[in-house]
C-alpha cells in the first residue's frame, strides 16, 4: 500500500512529492503495517483458546494457516469464521480497493502526460506493480474471502504459495 501510494503522489503529484512524502508520513505509512499483524493474530488466538481439536489432527497444509485449522475442530467456529470474514475485509479487500483506486488516478494523470514515450515508460512502471498486487491481492482474497464451498485444499495451498512465496519474491524486481 505504501508503495502504491508513493507512486501515486510521484505520477500525480510531481511538484509536491517532497512536501507530502515527507518523513513523519514515510514513518507512518511504514509503521501502521506493522501495527495490524500484531493486533489480529493475538485477538484469532484468543479466539482459538476456546475451541476443541479432536480426530485427525493433521492439517492438509503447508504451514499452519487459519482456515485449514479451524476445519480441524469438532466444536462450533461461527464466531472465529466471522472474525476472519471482518479482519480480511478490513485487512484485505480494503487495501485493495485503495490501491485499485490510485491506481486509477495514476491511469488517468497518465493519459494527460503529451508524449507516447511517457506513457509508456509509466506504463510500464506501473504495470509490474499492478500485476504483483493483483496477483497477491486475488490469491489471498481466495483463501479468506470465498465459501468454503468453492475452495479445496489443493487450492487454498497453491494460493498460499502465492502470496507467502511467489510475490514476495517478485518484489525486487518490481522495485528495482
Amino acid at each position: 500500500q505504501a508503495l502504491a501510494y508513493d507512486r501515486y503522489v510521484a505520477i500525480c503529484h510531481p511538484l509536491h512529492y517532497t512536501t507530502i512524502m515527507s518523513p513523519r508520513l514515510c514513518g507512518l505509512l511504514a509503521g501502521t503495517p506493522w501495527m495490524f499483524p500484531t493486533l489480529f493474530p493475538l485477538t484469532h488466538i484468543l479466539l482459538m483458546v476456546r475451541l476443541v481439536f479432536c480426530g485427525n489432527n493433521k492439517i492438509p497444509h503447508y504451514f499452519c494457516d487459519l482456515t485449514p485449522l479451524l476445519r480441524l475442530s469438532c466444536t462450533d467456529t461461527s464466531v472465529n469464521k466471522i472474525f476472519v470474514l471482518i479482519v480480511a475485509g478490513m485487512v484485505i479487500a480494503t487495501p485493495f480497493i485503495c490501491i485499485l483506486a490510485s491506481y486509477v488516478r495514476i491511469i488517468v494523470a497518465i493519459m494527460k502526460v503529451p508524449s507516447a514515450g511517457g506513457r509508456k515508460k509509466a506504463f510500464s512502471t506501473c504495470s509490474s506493480h499492478l500485476s504483483v498486487v493483483t496477483l497477491l491481492y486475488g490469491t489471498t482474497i481466495g483463501v479468506y474471502l470465498c465459501p468454503s464451498s468453492v475452495r479445496t485444499a489443493v487450492k487454498e495451498k497453491a494460493s498460499a504459495v502465492m502470496y507467502t512465496l511467489v510475490t514476495p519474491m517478485l518484489n525486487p524486481f518490481i522495485c528495482s
